[in-house]
């Protein structure tokens, strides 16, 4: 479920970049200029977090049938 999550972040983060690349003046001296630089840097950690929360998540165990667990339970050596 979590990672419907990240994938769905990383897809509108993906095309907030794409609107926002060619409206957000990086050449421009100012407070502009700084604004969309850092802008820009936010922009990347957050696809760089989201992308890493989805490669890095843990993987599902499968569930064992009982009995299984039940044998590795009982098993005691003296």
């Amino acid at each position: 479920m979590k990672k419907n999550r990240y994938l769905l972040c990383l897809l509108v983060c993906g095309f907030l970049l794409y609107y926002a690349v060619s409206q957000l003046p990086v050449t421009a001296g100012g407070i502009k200029g700084a604004f969309a630089l850092t802008w820009l840097a936010f922009a990347l950690m957050v696809i760089a977090g989201n992308l890493t929360a989805l490669l890095y998540s843990p993987k599902r165990e499968t569930r064992k049938p009982q009995t299984q667990r039940m044998k590795r339970k009982s098993r005691s050596y003296y």
